[in-house]
């Protein structure tokens, strides 16, 4: 990356709900990569999600927003879940690349969600106007990834980053299982957001 540009963090995804996975990433990524800020945006209506219930996207930007109320360096956008139809990683590069065009934007998201990069909407596009931070747990497999980008869009290997995080142990599906069946999620996320969740009763069938 160059530095240039001041660097700003980009921490998408649906956090449902958000956990310290999220957060862990999005401080290690922070400081490793030297950004100046790193904003939180919860997709709105995610087009790989369609046939799976998603819990409604106010939800989801509250417990954003509680979860981070702490710390300086983290904010949280709306800016997908105000935006009609499905939200697209593309269109939301090319708002912010407007917004702050002297900065260099870095995508943050789980190695998951990395790997499956070429399936995005205009992934081209995407790859130009970001770099791309996959945080994965330590041993997460990505050199099938690697090898697939090298083979498609060798100009873009030195826009991705690789960072292990232990705390991706954790996973929203397992908080969601948990909820469910009445198993406690204390520690998994913050305490504001297990408090959000009770209140609201999300997650209960």
């Amino acid at each position: 990356m160059t530095k240039e540009k001041g660097r700003l963090g980009i921490m998408g995804g649906t956090f449902d709900p958000l956990h310290y996975g999220h957060l862990v990433a999005a401080e290690m990524a922070r400081h490793e990569f030297d950004l100046e800020k790193v904003i939180f945006i919860p997709t709105g209506n995610p087009p790989h999600k369609e046939n799976q219930k998603v819990t409604p996207s106010q939800d989801r930007y509250e417990m954003v927003k509680r979860a981070i109320v702490n710390n300086p360096f983290f904010e949280v956008s709306p800016l997908e879940i105000d935006r009609e139809g499905y939200s697209y990683t593309v269109d939301t590069l090319r708002i912010l690349h407007k917004k702050y065009p002297e900065h260099q934007l870095c995508f943050i998201t789980g190695a998951d969600a990395f790997r499956e990069i070429f399936t995005w909407k205009d992934v081209h596009s995407v790859l130009s106007l970001s770099h791309f931070i996959g945080a994965s747990r330590p041993g997460f497999d990505t050199n099938e990834f690697l090898e697939e980008l090298e083979r498609k869009y060798p100009e873009f290997i030195p826009h991705m980053h690789l960072l292990d995080v232990p705390a991706l142990a954790i996973s929203s599906t397992d908080i969601r299982q948990r909820v469910k069946k009445g198993k406690p999620i204390r520690y998994l996320l913050p305490e504001s957001v297990r408090e959000y969740i009770i209140e609201k009763g999300l997650y209960l069938e």
